[in-house]
């Protein structure tokens, strides 16, 4: 197969790089992907889903995609690890997945790699893999679709609670130059189950790394599923992630995603809420800082009645760094009875420090009570100067004041080790950084 022209160079350069991977674990889905990658081509300067966002030019300037990873052989995994957490632990060093360093002691259940998972013919897997994340109308799912190399299948059998979290450390090893990594996962929770994932992104050395990682999850009746995403990379790390989640009927999804270092961060959610009685929460915090831009665009889609969905996504620029949110909610016409809300909150430390910010609402039923709103502005001076007078330095006060702002979004953690280890990480942050 060859390699289409593009007026783009990045396009071009990914798409070579792509053809080494087409016949690995499911071929069809890959040329088909790979096929809607070659028509997108990677997001112009103009595209609007990426306004915002110049990840084409980013790449282009920053990565040479015919060079292999390199490093990766001596990481230590208890640098990132979060203290006291009980959980399966699954490792993957420059997008490779590394079975020495993971530990599997939970049972009942199913985790194995996803390329096995399908070559294997799991029924489950090879029923959900690739149902849901479109790649016909993103040029990077399509780019994962068409080229991951490494992934995890979790799958639930019905009424499994699982105790212990599961935990994907995705480590980039920069110290002997970039690393690239393009990594897909599959969860499935099947009936009255639940289980918690957390991904975990983290970098050592200070050349580029890029990470392109796409998650789909499918929450069966009754089911729950608590996913986190926590970014805290150093140095260069620059990451796509789509994650796209379908729920049935009463079924319950708490999402959460920390942006908290990094150089370029595009995160994509999805929920389709196709079931009565639906259950969905989106949190999310940035903190950002120098020329760091954080992107959150998300989706929810509430499809049939009776389902509430809630939203809250809240931002803290410093520096030259730049935050976007875009945030969509969809009502269905047969989905009367939807409580869906939504709120995006920022505040801008520095004149440079800017934020794009764009909620939005589309309703085709009648009977639903929704709303959605945004606001950005800086640090109330009054509460600021009535901290100082109480002998407190202003440093310190500010630090105060933006802990109680992100808050908000930390209260909504019930595991309470993972609580505990992002109260320590976000605190640490806004008394040295802001």
């Amino acid at each position: 197969m060859s390699v289409a022209v593009s007026e783009n160079n990045i396009t071009s350069a990914v798409a070579s790089t792509i053809e080494a991977n087409l016949n690995a674990a499911g071929a069809a889905l890959r040329k088909e992907a790979f096929d809607s990658f070659q028509k997108l081509g990677l997001p112009a300067a103009k595209a609007e889903e990426y306004k915002f966002t110049p990840i084409s030019r980013v790449l282009e300037k920053n990565f040479d995609f015919s060079k292999t990873n390199t490093g990766g052989q001596d990481v230590k995994l208890s640098d990132f690890t979060i203290p006291g957490l009980d959980a399966d632990v699954l490792v993957f060093i420059n997008g490779v997945f590394s079975k020495e360093a993971s530990t599997i002691q939970s049972s009942g259940f199913t985790i194995l790699p996803l390329h096995d998972a399908l070559a294997s013919n799991q029924e489950i897997a090879q029923k959900y893999f690739g149902q849901f994340a479109d790649v016909k109308i993103d040029a990077l799912t399509a780019w994962n679709t068409a080229s991951w190399g490494n992934g995890v299948f979790i799958h639930i059998p019905e009424k499994k609670i699982i105790e212990r979290a599961v935990i994907l450390h995705h480590i980039h090893d920069t110290r002997a130059g970039q690393a690239i990594s393009i990594n897909r996962n599959l969860i499935v929770v099947e009936k009255n189950s639940e289980v918690s994932v957390i991904e975990k992104f983290d970098s050592l050395g200070s050349s580029p790394g890029f990470s392109n990682t796409v998650t789909e999850a499918v929450v069966y009746e009754n089911a729950g599923l608590n996913l986190y995403s926590i970014q805290n990379d150093s140095g260069e790390r620059h990451q796509f992630g789509l994650t796209q989640i379908h729920q049935s009927n009463f079924s319950r999804v708490n999402t959460f995603t920390f942006s908290l270092s990094g150089k370029l961060v595009r995160n994509n959610l999805h929920l389709v809420l196709d079931g009565e009685g639906i259950e969905s929460h989106m949190y999310g915090l940035y903190l950002l800082t120098n020329d760091t831009l954080a992107d959150n665009h998300t989706v929810v889609d509430h499809k049939k009645p009776n389902s509430f969905s809630n939203e809250l996504y809240k931002g803290i620029m410093d520096g030259s760094s730049k935050g976007v949110f875009n945030g969509k909610i969809y009502v269905r016409p047969q989905a009367q009875k939807t409580n869906a809300f939504q709120a995006n909150r920022n505040i801008l430390l520095t004149d440079k420090a800017t934020v794009n910010t764009k909620p939005q609402l589309e309703i085709w039923a009648d009977d639903v009570k929704c709303s959605h709103g945004c606001t950005s502005g800086q640090l109330d001076e009054e509460a600021l100067f009535y901290l100082q007078t109480r002998g407190i330095s202003k440093e310190t006060a500010q630090a105060m004041m933006l802990y109680a702002f992100a808050g908000e979004v930390l209260d909504s953690v019930k595991n309470p080790v993972i609580k505990n280890y992002l109260d320590q990480v976000i605190s640490e942050r806004l008394h040295k950084n802001f």
